[in-house]
């Protein structure tokens, strides 16, 4: 794979899923875009794929 087709994959997922997202929504008004934040890296399996493609990115790069 290659940085672009990464960056492809991470803004579609992004796109569909994380925008307008109802749960990262209520959580940034309950307990602040931190809290939320926090929800999405270490909770949310999207967050998860997320962090894998970054990694397979950073792979590239070195």
């Amino acid at each position: 794979m290659n940085k672009a087709i990464i960056m492809s994959e991470i803004n579609g997922i992004l796109d569909v899923y994380c925008e307008g997202c109802f749960l990262k929504t209520q959580l940034s008004k309950d307990k602040g875009k931190t809290q939320s934040h926090k929800f999405c890296i270490t909770t949310c399996t999207i967050g998860e794929q997320l962090q894998f493609l970054g990694q397979q990115m950073n792979k590239i790069t070195k």
